[in-house]
Order: C-alpha cells, then structure tokens, then sequence
C-alpha cells in the first residue's frame, strides 16, 4: 500500500507501525506533516470480543480525553472507510526501551499515574508496551482502547510483566521475532 485516503485526502504511507487487535496503523503523510492512519480490521481474536471497533475507538478517546490522559490527537474520522487519522507522536516505545536496556523509573512512575485517574473511573488501558511512546521525555498513551477495570488486566497484575524483561516479555519478543522472520 503506498497511499491511503482519508475522507476523500490523499495520504502516503511511510510505513506500517503495527498491527492490533483492531486495526493497522500506518505512519502516513501529506507532505506537510506525519500523522497516524489507523485502518480497522475485521480479524478473528481469540481472546478478545468487539462490537463495533470504530465506535469503540471514538467512544474510548473521548472517555480518555476527559480524564486528560496524554494521548494524541483525533484529527479525522472516516466512517465510510473504518479509518482515523490521528497525531502521530515520534519517539521510541516503552517495548524499544525495555528491549534495548534503556527503560527508566521515571515511565513507570509515568504509568502508574496514569493508573491513579484511570482505576477511581473503574478503567484500565491496554498497558502493552507498544502502546506507550516517549517523547521529550513524557509518556503518551498512543492507543485509545479503555475497557471497564477489572483487577486482573489492571498495571500491577498485568502490564507491568512487560514493563521490564520478565520472562513474558522474553517470550513475547522471542515468539514475534520468529513471526517477523517467517
């Protein structure tokens, strides 16, 4: 894919960011500026159930905007297409920091604050750390996915097994490298 289009805007694809249970984003420009194209996908997930993926996205960003997470900005929305375009935010993922041994204290505190206007609003995030970028410094959450808390996926019992080269970090990473490789 070398172009993607956004409520009838051109964009050219720089390259794929990821691919998530929802969706591929894509690193896209006009020329001008870099932006996010999240396209959304109709893939199987095991382990996870959606209703309609779009209205999710849009409904979970004004639920985590509300509670002024840092998170990038909705710039357009193509219902016809299922695809928004978003801020991109440059920098590394606390998944490069933690496999390249430069994760920090500080994005732990970072998240853990986050933790402390999300768990009294009976939310939890999607804590993986492709989810998260550092830039100058500051910690954004680049999802927009919010699900009602539940003990068990909160920070301290779920995410933070990826937050640091645990074994379940070890063995993601060896399991995806495979993949890539494939």
């Amino acid at each position: 894919m070398n172009f993607i289009e956004v409520k009838d805007k051109v964009y050219s694809v720089v390259k794929l960011l990821g691919h998530g249970k929802g969706g591929y984003s894509y690193l896209v420009t006009d020329g001008n500026s870099s932006y996010v194209c999240k396209q959304i996908h109709h893939e199987p997930c095991s382990y996870y159930t959606f209703g309609n993926k779009l209205e999710a996205e849009l409904r979970d960003y004004n639920t985590l905007r509300k509670l002024r997470l840092r998170l990038p900005k909705l710039y357009e929305v193509d219902i016809k297409k299922e695809r928004i375009l978003k801020e991109y935010i440059s920098g590394p993922t606390i998944y490069d920091l933690v496999a390249e041994d430069k994760m920090e204290e500080k994005y732990l505190d970072a998240v853990r604050k986050m933790c402390l206007d999300l768990y009294p609003a009976h939310l939890n995030i999607d804590y993986f750390p492709t989810n998260f970028v550092v830039q100058n410094e500051k910690l954004y959450y680049v999802d927009y996915e919010c699900n009602e808390y539940m003990e068990e996926w909160n920070f301290e019992n779920w995410g933070i097994k990826y937050w640091s080269k645990t074994k379940e970090f070890i063995e993601y990473q060896t399991t995806h490298k495979k993949e890539r490789e494939e």
